[in-house]
């Protein structure tokens, strides 16, 4: 497996530096990624669980809003 390469580009001299990344860095890039993975998960458990709930609303013939106008 290759190395994730890591480009550096200097604004001011226009020099641009492409290197492999450390160690350090690609477990960096592994943890964010794992990190991001979590959070889309949490996210569309969050969304299903909105939905869920609203149809259990609906069955009720209740929506969201009649739950606020309640202070609910």
């Amino acid at each position: 497996m290759t190395k994730p390469q890591i480009k550096i580009y200097d604004c001011i001299t226009g020099e641009e530096i492409v290197r492999d990344a450390t160690d350090a860095e690609i477990a960096q890039i592994e943890l964010d990624a794992a990190n991001e993975a979590k959070r889309k998960a949490e996210a569309e458990a969050k969304a299903q669980a909105k939905a869920a709930a609203e149809g259990k609303l609906a069955a009720l013939g209740l929506t969201t809003d009649d739950l606020r106008a309640l202070g609910l």
